[in-house]
């Protein structure tokens, strides 16, 4: 799936997908604007950050004036779904009662990539006895 190279992402990450706080919030954001200002700015260019950290925000006056123009956008997000659904422009799906995902939603094409995987990683598994065999044989 192809990722939007126009966003900048800063966080981490928990196992339930939780998008945690980090530290330098504004300089990051500040930094990745610099360098978004020196190319040209085009109005797809900005940058993830967790939401936790609004409440750190204190920019620079030309990074908020770009952002009410629509030049720059600073997105907050909560969960790793929220951020994948904007780097790829696909809603990622919430798990259905049946334990799928809704067609052509990231989550079930991810799920199906990853059970084609599987599915590869067998047919090319090789017997156990096979694999004894290579390690006992010197090459």
């Amino acid at each position: 799936m192809p990722i939007r190279q126009s966003l900048a992402v800063t966080g981490s990450i928990n196992q339930m997908g939780q998008v945690q706080a980090i530290g330098a919030v504004n300089e990051k954001i500040e930094g990745f604007f610099d360098v978004c200002q020196q190319r040209g700015l085009s109005g797809s260019q900005g940058v993830l950050i967790p939401a936790a950290n609004v409440k750190h925000l204190m920019l620079r006056h030309d990074v908020v004036a770009a952002a009410q123009a629509g030049q720059f956008h600073i997105y907050a997000v909560e969960q790793v779904d929220q951020a994948m659904a904007l780097l790829t422009g696909l809603e990622a799906g919430a798990l259905l009662p049946d334990g799928s995902y809704p067609p052509g939603s990231l989550n079930q094409l991810l799920a199906a990539r990853v059970l084609a995987l599987r599915e590869i990683r067998k047919a090319n598994a090789q017997a156990p006895e096979k694999k004894a065999q290579i390690k006992e044989d010197p090459v």
